[in-house]
């Protein structure tokens, strides 16, 4: 054959073509029963069954019923002509509102608005579609929101990443955390970092802690970008959890910069310090990804003097109290809550 890969065995589910039509056509007229046809052609009996009743046309005068393969391909191409993918769109137009209502006025992702409408009961399977089709929707101009008011979606790039050897050592490195840390079972281990809003020696920045289990964040405005203001406002956070400080603060691993030159003193605590490896920010990714949610309310270039600690805690808040995902769409903040009251109810326990 011209054609190496040709075969004439059919495929399972494989629709029947004309030539078969015109096959069954000619059989019926030599006798042939359903089951005879139907073992030539390879088909299924229900098949050849169904095909003939679809093709089935009156002839003389509505006297007699005969097969013809022009009216059952006729019949096939009507039917296939019907056979496109429908939108649940009008069916779930009050979840749709829900997704843009609390997207624009809580900040929610697409994500966790489907995922918490799945978890709240307040709206049925038929009412809800999965993360994929809102961005579809979105995509097709759908929905009044637009591809541009997705934070991440039009910034994102891949790159490369890669450790580079530095002569620079604060303190323990990465390499010696325990694997227990990795895999984010147990809570009180901490990511660190700074944010800066516009450069200057004496500009106000951003410290970022983040814990590692409920994904909960706290935000500090820092007087400027040195080791002593940094360490000034860590000790007074730290105020807050006296009487529990070495358990809801285990370790803490942060980056290489300079402002970071003093966290080792935290040992003294029995707070155990890390440090990551240069440019290397990816091994604290859960920091910089809630980094990126800083940006939403302080972008690059403005100045972090232009916020007080009272607003810098408030966006904290709001980014706490977004549903995750991977947290099961609950919100890092209960999570948080609920591990520091188990951590009261051991100690009163003892």
């Amino acid at each position: 054959m011209d054609f190496t890969h040709y075969t004439t065995e059919t495929r399972k589910g494989q629709h029947l073509n004309f030539e078969e039509r015109m096959t069954i056509e000619l059989r019926l007229k030599d006798g042939w029963n359903i089951n005879q046809i139907s073992k030539t052609l390879n088909r299924s009996y229900n098949a050849i069954k169904k095909e003939i009743a679809r093709g089935t046309v009156l002839l003389y005068h509505g006297k007699v019923k005969r097969y013809k393969a022009r009216a059952g391909q006729a019949a096939y191409e009507l039917n296939r002509q019907k056979c496109v993918k429908t939108t649940k769109l009008l069916a779930c137009m009050r979840f749709i509102r829900y997704v843009e209502k609390h997207f624009e006025e809580d900040g929610w992702s697409l994500d966790a608005c489907a995922g918490h409408a799945q978890i709240s009961g307040e709206f049925s399977p038929e009412e809800i579609v999965c993360t994929k089709t809102l961005y579809n929707y979105v995509d097709a101009g759908f929905m009044h929101i637009k591809n541009i008011d997705l934070p991440e979606k039009v910034s994102r790039k891949l790159k490369h990443k890669l450790i580079r050897q530095n002569s620079r050592k604060l303190g323990d490195s990465i390499e010696d955390r325990p694997a227990s840390i990795e895999a984010r079972e147990e809570f009180g281990h901490w990511e660190f970092d700074s944010v800066l809003g516009r450069k200057g020696e004496d500009e106000p920045v951003v410290v970022t802690m983040v814990e590692r289990k409920t994904r909960c964040c706290i935000w500090l405005r820092v007087q400027n970008h040195t080791a002593d203001a940094l360490m000034e406002a860590v000790r007074a956070e730290f105020e807050s959890y006296k009487g529990c400080l070495s358990s809801v603060f285990k370790s803490i691993t942060a980056d290489n910069g300079s402002e970071f030159a003093r966290l080792s003193e935290l040992k003294k605590s029995g707070i155990a310090v890390y440090f990551t490896h240069p440019y290397s920010s990816f091994e604290k990714g859960t920091n910089e990804c809630h980094n990126r949610m800083l940006r939403r309310f302080v972008p690059k270039g403005k100045s972090i003097s232009d916020y007080s600690q009272e607003d810098i805690a408030y966006f904290a808040d709001i980014i706490n109290g977004l549903p995750r995902k991977r947290l099961g769409y609950r919100t890092p903040e209960t999570l948080f809550e609920q591990e520091l009251d188990r951590i009261c109810e051991l100690n009163q326990a003892v």
